[in-house]
């Protein structure tokens, strides 16, 4: 295997600091004439981790990517990937925890809110 390239060495560094399953964090680096695309590969169960609310960790690690990026007069970005279906699951567990089910539509308490005159 090839020597890792430094922007794809600092991803794994960083990612890997910041999950519960640092030993499935991976990466494929990929140069084209758009630039530079590396793709993170984690434990699905870290995925919210790596994301962040809102977004804000990928967000930041794509921040600091770009410097790095910049330094080595490149065009660097992040693709974490995402297997199929693994976005319905997620959200299919998440609502079952919640007390209802994907597609179902529970009756919600609104008695707190329904005087308040929005």
């Amino acid at each position: 295997m090839a020597e890792k390239e430094f922007d794809q060495t600092f991803v794994e560094y960083v990612i890997r600091a910041i999950v519960n399953h640092p030993d499935d964090v991976s990466t494929e680096r990929i140069v084209d004439e758009r630039g530079v695309l590396i793709t993170l590969h984690i434990n699905q169960e870290d995925m919210g981790y790596v994301i962040g609310r809102q977004g804000q960790t990928a967000r930041a690690v794509r921040t600091l990517l770009k410097i790095v990026g910049a330094k080595a007069n490149a065009r660097v970005n992040l693709k974490i990937y995402e297997p199929e279906g693994s976005r319905q699951q997620h959200m299919s567990s998440r609502q079952e925890s919640m007390g209802g089910s994907v597609g179902t539509d529970t009756h919600m308490d609104t008695t707190s809110v329904d005087d308040l005159g929005i």
